[in-house]
């Protein structure tokens, strides 16, 4: 599995002008996407907010499997000081619960209130925040790096939210999180190759989802590979190439974005039990790696030393 990365310049200034004002900030809000709550969260975030109280939206819940998202609220809040809240961003009954649950964290809750609003690009940080206020006052759009500036807003009732830019972080690790945030449109498309990303998550859906997949493309029954299931969708929606071939990169576009829409029925992509397994492995090979690069280093040191000698 390649490695999937994408960390434009403004997104290192973003988390700069975020930990200016963090402690400024009583509260943190960081939305990230129901389908992909590991991924989605940013790790540098911990680091940015400290002990402050953080409510995680998991937003689009609507598209996410509703039995896998249960069990991502549960592990959330095992966290001190973490409330987990599924919400559909465009669903005013869903989002202007939002400042009662913040004061409900403070210790204060009847002063003034200063509030930070986080998150990863496309997780639907503009559309929550246009949701909250009733008007459309931040800049939406179905693609990866819209927001490019903090802006603070006023939202009546001493609350007071500070929009931030969505950033992510310089390596996306373990792999798969790379996979599953392309998957969902969390990176711009020039940075993966559709078709190493629909071949991932065919794989996964064979598994996790086979009925979706039966029902969407009309599939009596699956093939056994990834590789196998976009040939069955290319020929069913007629993607031919000249020869008689099928599209694969046609079959692996249509398959990546019927996805992100939900015609697959609601889909999660990872649950807490198999995020645990790739961080165990991720960390593993990274000891892996160090041991044989410490030892590479022993090695290097001891020719020398003959070499002296």
């Amino acid at each position: 599995m390649s490695t999937i990365n994408w960390f434009p310049g403004h997104m290192q200034k973003a988390r700069k002008e975020i930990a200016a004002v963090m402690p400024q900030m009583d509260v943190v809000i960081e939305v990230i996407d129901a389908r992909l709550p590991f991924s989605s969260e940013n790790p540098l975030v911990p680091g940015l907010r400290g002990v402050k109280p953080l409510i995680k939206l998991l937003n689009k819940a609507d598209l996410a499997d509703p039995e896998v998202t249960a069990l991502w609220v549960t592990h959330i809040e095992r966290e001190s000081g973490v409330r987990a809240l599924p919400v559909v961003g465009t669903d005013p009954a869903h989002i202007r619960q939002l400042p009662e649950v913040c004061r409900s964290m403070l210790s204060n809750p009847d002063r003034d209130m200063r509030a930070m609003i986080m998150g990863i690009p496309n997780a639907g940080k503009s559309t929550v925040i246009n949701t909250l206020v009733g008007r459309p006052i931040a800049k939406t759009g179905n693609e990866a790096g819209v927001t490019r500036a903090q802006q603070k807003i006023r939202m009546g009732k001493g609350v007071f939210l500070t929009d931030t830019p969505g950033f992510l972080w310089p390596k996306l690790d373990p792999p798969s999180c790379g996979y599953r945030l392309a998957i969902t449109g969390a990176l711009k498309d020039s940075a993966f190759d559709y078709g190493d990303v629909a071949l991932y998550a065919a794989e996964y859906l064979l598994e996790a989802y086979p009925a979706g997949l039966k029902a969407r493309y009309r599939l009596d029954t699956l093939p056994d590979t990834d590789l196998g299931l976009l040939e069955a969708v290319g020929v069913k929606r007629g993607f031919r190439v000249k020869g008689g071939g099928v599209d694969i990169q046609r079959a692996a576009a249509l398959l990546v974005n019927e996805l992100r829409a939900g015609l697959l029925g609601r889909v999660s992509l990872e649950t807490p039990e198999m995020t645990a397994r790739e961080v165990a492995a991720a960390q593993a090979a990274a000891e892996e790696k160090a041991r044989h690069k410490a030892e590479r280093a022993r090695m290097r040191k001891l020719r020398a030393r003959k070499n002296r000698r």
